[in-house]
């Protein structure tokens, strides 16, 4: 596959709407591999939460894969992704697929997922395919296979808006923001360079691509170089407040793309829809908030929080509740003035 150029990928971004939405696993999941292993697949709780999403005028949603799952069953695996298009796609949303991702829990596991540890952000999500796979070559090519799979599987399909390849490369041995000092870091970077060129040599590929930028800090320059010079479009993380956002924002300019801020919406950090997702607009950049619906992942939680510090004052991720009241109703308006619902 060729790479997009500069003016057509202006021109691919200029057709679409406005993108806004949030990441996406449903209530009932408390990881990617309880979202789609077949004894928890839930179509009926994705219907309905991805109809609350679409009542507010979200029209993306960013949604995680897992290399397990192609081992444990290619053919149903791929199956359920298209039911869940299906789905997403009834209700006016378009999906962008994440392949690998360094964060949280390192040894992912088939079966029985855990239950959620109380008061914890994330406590079940598992890394794809996780620090032990990342640094060990040997067993890239069966990874080879499992990015190959879905691709090819739906590298013309018009309900996915593009695809994020790798989550949070080199967050890695701690995976969790918690210790700065243990991560993966550059040790990510072989396996993203290959994981790029799999899906780049997929034929007929129609979506674009692109690699997310995270960690702005020296000890990442090397992986933000290869993400965003091979990026067809900017895609980016920032948690920070406004000004610090618009900081970033400019800085990605250069790059002469279309830019999508994949996580953002962290109350306690003030990152806010109230203040942030206006300024992303302004700027063009699309917008996906981490989390919709409060649910098993616990992501109203913030980063690093126990039991011992009780309920906190400000919930920090998600939207809606289980029952489709937002969590925070004056950020209802916010978010309809934004999207235009």
């Amino acid at each position: 596959m060729q790479r997009w150029t500069k003016e057509s990928i202006q021109k691919w971004y200029e057709r679409k709407p406005y993108f806004a939405g949030a990441n996406f696993v449903p209530s009932t999941a408390i990881n990617q591999l309880e979202m789609w292993q077949a004894d928890t697949f839930d179509p009926a709780t994705i219907e309905r939460e991805l109809g609350w999403a679409a009542g507010i005028g979200m029209n993306l949603m960013r949604v995680f894969l897992h290399d397990l799952l192609w081992e444990q069953d290619s053919e149903g695996f791929c199956s359920r992704i298209d039911t869940y298009l299906g789905i997403a796609d009834k209700h006016g949303i378009s999906t962008m697929f994440v392949i690998f991702d360094d964060c949280w829990n390192q040894s992912p596991a088939l079966g029985k997922q855990p239950d959620p540890q109380p008061y914890t952000h994330n406590s079940g999500w598992v890394q794809s395919p996780g620090v032990k796979v990342v640094n060990d070559p040997a067993q890239w090519p069966r990874l080879e296979k499992y990015v190959k799979g879905p691709v090819e599987r739906f590298k013309d399909d018009p309900r996915i808006a593009f695809w994020d390849l790798y989550n949070e490369p080199g967050n890695g041995v701690s995976g969790d923001h918690s210790d700065s000092k243990n991560q993966q870091g550059e040790g990510s970077l072989p396996l993203l360079k290959a994981l790029y060129g799999w899906v780049r040599s997929v034929e007929g590929l129609t979506q674009p691509l692109s690699i997310g930028a995270w960690n702005f800090s020296s000890g990442f320059d090397s992986l933000n170089e290869f993400s965003l010079e091979n990026s067809d479009l900017i895609t980016f993380h920032d948690y920070s407040s406004p000004q610090a956002m618009i900081e970033r924002i400019k800085s990605l300019q250069k790059y002469d793309r279309p830019i999508v801020c994949t996580e953002y919406m962290a109350r306690g950090s003030g990152s806010t829809f109230e203040y942030s997702l206006p300024l992303l607009k302004k700027f063009g950049v699309g917008a996906v908030n981490w989390g919709l619906v409060s649910g098993k992942s616990q992501t109203i939680f913030p980063w690093n929080w126990n039991p011992v510090k009780g309920e906190p004052d400000i919930l920090f991720h998600d939207v809606f509740t289980r029952d489709g009241q937002f969590l925070y109703p004056n950020e209802e308006q916010a978010i309809r003035r934004v999207t235009g619902r």
